[in-house]
């Protein structure tokens, strides 16, 4: 017998979190390469401080820190250079210099399929909560433009907002706590393997889209449930996947 669609991811998530079934109430979306179209403007801008500092390093592994605090990725990176990290202040310093030069890159524009995604979830009655590692103010402040009433300033995640950025599930359940919907009325909206793994040890059922270089392998070897090939793919199937989440339950042993 053929099983409808998602319904052995979802059953392959419910067995391994031990839950019953998900009910979702809330979508917690990451914002950079989710929402915006914004990782080549920020792998340019990493790539050109750290190169100035003469740490070696190259622009597409900054994909792979993606969701990581900026105090963390210039850690991170120090660690594996000299052995130490940065000191709060020169962390803070490097910081605004990144930001600096991703200010002077082209405007980064919205992910094709995202706007029709949230509006999707929003028609589904779903509560919609940004969850970003980052605190770049200059995409930040397109939000209410062009996701309009969607991510209201008393459901946002950013860096300022937690002591552990992803892959540590803080900022997920910050989310949570806001929406006041618990792990399994949750779903997480993610591209990058720090978010994902994020969202899945927040307890959320985890969903990955390809919007840059990092494979769908990576993805699911992080914790995302089910994966999707663009956001595009992913709005257009919301309708079906969020049916499957309500009507499936755990199989009896």
């Amino acid at each position: 017998m053929t099983l409808p669609p998602f319904t052995a991811d979802i059953h392959r998530f419910l067995e391994r979190h031990h839950y019953e079934r998900v009910t979702p109430r809330a979508a917690l979306i990451d914002m950079d390469g989710t929402l915006y179209d914004s990782m080549v403007n920020h792998t340019a801008a990493w790539h050109r401080l750290i190169s100035e500092l003469g740490i070696d390093c190259t622009r597409d592994e900054f994909y792979l820190y993606e969701g990581a605090t900026g105090r963390a990725t210039i850690n991170h990176l120090f660690r594996r250079a000299y052995g130490h990290e940065a000191t709060p202040d020169e962390a803070d310093a490097l910081y605004k210099r990144k930001t600096e030069y991703f200010k002077e890159l082209p405007p980064v524009k919205v992910m094709p399929g995202a706007q029709k995604m949230v509006s999707e979830l929003q028609r589904m009655g779903l509560t919609t909560v940004l969850v970003t590692g980052s605190g770049q103010n200059s995409v930040i402040s397109r939000l209410d433009t062009d996701f309009p009433g969607a991510f209201p300033e008393q459901m946002r995640v950013t860096s300022r907002s937690v002591t552990n950025g992803k892959p540590h599930p803080e900022p997920y359940i910050r989310a949570m706590q806001m929406a006041r919907v618990s792990p399994s009325a949750s779903i997480v909206i993610e591209n990058a393997p720090l978010g994902c793994e994020a969202g899945d040890r927040a307890g959320a059922f985890t969903i990955g889209v390809t919007t840059g270089p990092i494979p769908e392998t990576a993805l699911y070897e992080a914790g995302a449930a089910i994966v999707f090939s663009s956001m595009p793919a992913l709005a257009e199937a919301l309708p079906v996947l969020l049916l499957a989440l309500f009507t499936t339950s755990r199989q009896k042993s």
